[in-house]
């Protein structure tokens, strides 16, 4: 079964060509690592880039965050041998393979099949599957790609970059806000995407915020993400990765206001009540629900410390 309880606060994009940030990745902070072979890599880049992330895969320590591979687009003619050549030579490292440009759930059964028939032939466990909502088609089959193999696939992500250019929307900075919108542009987007997910147990991260030179921009994106409920964020550079963290870890009052939502509703249950009164508001098992939440967040990040 896929994983449903990993953090994901923060996932730090790594190239697959960069030696040095490759090396850096594995302490950087980051709830999850992906390496990337995809568009964070040239055409020219892609054979060598392959090995310097089974080399980084097998020599690296990855026991402080998990590790993800982003392969390239199905419909190139790199996707297959990075499947093979990943899976074969460093398959038993790997936590997730994240496909990008998914616009159907054939393109998951496609991987999910892949997988299967290599983990078998090398004896290894099942790798989960993570996926990008980044085109026009991803996001208007998006309900029926998150019923799509249950016991691999573990979460979503909106590709904001490559969705601005298959929808044509006129942005000024990736996950940026264009001021001729009123209000956010993405919120659309990045709301359906995350019901599919809540609706069938996957978890919902967003992508990227481009300039890494703006922090309180990508807090701003990522506040936004969070109060729909995504649960993490892409950092594109190391900087990012902290900001993301804090944004979506609950504060300790959050933390111990969850904790007495759930005390008080006890006390109320226990007389028989099915509501209780916290703080001169209305509590009840709708609240519950959502301070459980919060507090499933915070024993995840007390035990990754």
């Amino acid at each position: 079964m896929a994983e449903r309880n990993r953090l994901h606060r923060s996932e730090l994009a790594v190239p697959g060509s960069n030696t040095r940030m490759l090396e850096k990745a594995p302490t950087a902070g980051a709830d999850l690592v992906f390496l990337d072979l995809e568009d964070a890599v040239a055409p020219d880049d892609k054979d060598q880039s392959r090995k310097n992330v089974i080399e980084a895969l097998n020599d690296l320590d990855w026991s402080g965050c998990a590790v993800s591979v982003r392969i390239n687009g199905l419909d190139t003619q790199y996707c297959y041998r990075d499947i093979v050549d990943v899976v074969e030579q460093a398959g038993d490292k790997l936590d997730t393979i994240l496909i990008p440009k998914v616009g159907s759930p054939s393109d998951i059964l496609f991987v999910s099949t892949m997988l299967e028939q290599i983990e078998a032939a090398k004896k290894i466990k099942p790798i989960n599957i993570h996926i990008l909502i980044e085109t026009a088609l991803g996001m208007a089959n998006v309900e029926s790609i998150a019923q799509t193999c249950p016991e691999r696939l573990e979460a979503m992500v909106f590709g904001v970059a490559d969705y601005a250019a298959y929808t044509r929307a006129r942005t000024v900075v990736i996950g940026g806000l264009n001021p001729d919108y009123p209000g956010d542009q993405w919120h659309f987007a990045l709301s359906r995407m995350n019901v599919a997910c809540r609706s069938y147990g996957l978890r919902a991260i967003d992508g990227p915020f481009g300039d890494f030179s703006d922090p309180d921009g990508f807090v701003d994106s990522a506040k936004r993400a969070a109060a729909l409920g995504i649960e993490g964020k892409w950092a594109i550079h190391p900087s990012q990765i902290a900001l993301a963290n804090e944004v979506f870890s609950p504060t300790e009052d959050e933390v111990n206001k969850a904790r007495r939502i759930v005390e008080e509703l006890r006390k109320a249950e226990a007389q028989g009540k099915g509501a209780a009164s916290l703080d001169g508001k209305m509590i009840d098992a709708a609240s519950e629900r959502m301070a459980n939440n919060v507090i499933a967040v915070a024993e995840a990040i007390a035990a990754k410390s």
